[in-house]
């Protein structure tokens, strides 16, 4: 029951304060076109007198107002010349293919209209690149909008200071354009750091997304790729929905904490693969709901409240060669059967001895006890969650079962936490964003290692020195 309510306040969280925007980008109204003679931008002659295909090279200052480019050109701008919008509309809006835009400062001056999706550089048309920009204060940084194989790359998007998440829109907000690129970005302060809807076969990759609602936001999109990502500092680290065939590899879901909180959620997603990810500091590491066929491999998911929160929705959930660590509960399970399998994964609590040296423990670890059945059906449990009440329950539980719970076992844990040399570890700029708080999240890990290890030899001694 309780974790039935943490999933629909979540999901109402998602949609709620986006209403406006995600009804838009389902049925999008007209586009912006020429900015009137009180909001162009002086550079909009030159756009205007250049011919298809020129290279337009624009050098440092400020040029105030809106620009509009409705032919294929490549502008390129020298010691970053700042565009600075008129704060009725888009600041850049490209309305033709095979554009370029390379190292400008686009303002929007914290003005414009949501529902118009007023953004920095808004992007209607096929291969457009933006590279080494950096838009700020503006309420959507970047919109791709039916705009098939763009690129976004090196560019540093904030929002606007002092609003709240619903008065403003993503990072980078891409709807219906099959096959994009979105590389080497960063992106702070925005309501979603990306927002992708309707749009297939894109690839993400090393992008940082902070101090923000979530840090991806995403629906109805298949068969993208997401690699070398930081997701960190939200309400949530990702919110997935309704999509198919996607690849998160080597990225980093950190600090996502808050009411409802998670790292990595999955909402009626299929055929998911997830390998070599670090997953840290959640209030809940990966949910799943509704989803089949999802595959973790070689993740670290470590110091989260609840490491896995999974649904008897879920079907042919595999879990292998993951690390689990320091977190206060390692599987929330709703429902009354699960098909998934855990099978050769590190937990590091578990205290069972590998006395034959084969590398695994010679016990099955079992994942759930009756406390964390009572914490996935009454919204007072995690009152309790961390009390002697709630281990000496789960001892008593295994003494004298009393409750005929569902069997979620890992049935060759490994004994040794394993080397994991693809997990990346986190920046420079990572830590010296919040030191104390990952530096206190790695050194619980380690101790969490070193614990258990400890643990294990009092045991092995135990068990040795028996008659």
């Amino acid at each position: 029951m309780r974790i039935l309510l943490c999933a629909t306040l979540l999901l109402v969280a998602v949609a709620a304060p986006a209403t406006a925007q995600e009804e838009h980008a389902t049925a999008p109204g007209a586009l912006e076109g020429r900015p009137d003679a009180r909001a162009v931008s002086p550079l909009q002659a030159r756009i205007d007198a250049a011919r298809p295909g020129d290279r337009i090279v624009v050098t440092a200052g400020t040029y105030r107002g809106d620009l509009l480019i409705d032919k294929p050109l490549t502008l390129v701008g020298e010691g970053r010349p700042l565009v600075e919008g008129s704060g009725t509309g888009s600041v850049i809006r490209v309305r033709a293919a095979d554009v370029t835009i390379e190292g400008f400062d686009v303002d929007g001056l914290g003005r414009g209209d949501l529902g118009r999706d007023t953004s920095g550089i808004h992007v209607a048309a096929p291969r457009a690149t933006i590279r080494n920009c950096r838009v700020s204060r503006a309420l959507f940084g970047i919109y791709l909008r039916e705009a098939p194989g763009s690129t976004i790359e090196n560019t540093v998007v904030r929002g606007v200071p002092g609003l709240e998440a619903g008065e403003k829109g993503s990072g980078i907000h891409v709807w219906n354009t099959d096959g994009f690129t979105l590389t080497g970005n960063r992106i702070y302060d925005v309501r979603d750091g990306f927002y992708i809807q309707s749009s297939p076969h894109g690839y993400v990759a090393r992008n940082i997304a902070s101090d923000l609602r979530y840090g991806l936001h995403y629906m109805f999109s298949d068969d993208n790729t997401f690699e070398d990502n930081v997701f960190q500092n939200a309400a949530a680290g990702t919110a997935l929905m309704y999509s198919r065939r996607i690849a998160f590899r080597r990225n980093q879901f950190l600090h996502n904490r808050g009411f409802a909180s998670v790292g990595l959620l999955f909402k009626s997603c299929d055929d998911v693969v997830a390998d070599d990810n670090l997953i840290a500091d959640n209030a809940r590491g990966i949910f799943l709901e509704g989803s089949n066929r999802t595959t973790f491999r070689r993740n670290i998911i470590a110091e989260s409240d609840m490491a896995i929160v999974l649904y008897d929705s879920c079907t042919t959930t595999t879990f292998t060669g993951n690390s689990f660590v320091a977190n206060l509960t390692p599987l929330t399970l709703s429902g009354r059967r699960t098909d998934a399998v855990f099978d050769g994964n590190y937990w590091s609590d578990n205290t069972y001895p590998d006395l034959d040296g084969d590398g695994f423990a010679d016990r099955p670890y079992r994942l759930s006890n009756v406390f964390d059945h009572f914490r996935g059906n009454l919204t007072a449990a995690d009152l309790f969650a961390r009390g002697f009440a709630a281990s000496a329950l789960g001892a008593a539980e295994q003494a004298f079962p009393v409750l005929r719970l569902i069997p979620v076992e890992d049935a060759r844990p490994l004994a040794r936490p394993p080397a994991l040399p693809g997990v990346p570890r986190p920046e420079r700029q990572d830590r010296a964003a919040r030191p104390a708080g990952l530096a206190l999240s790695l050194a619980a890990i380690g101790l969490g290692t070193v614990t258990a290890a400890a643990g294990r030899m009092r045991s092995r001694a135990r068990h040795q020195g028996a008659p």
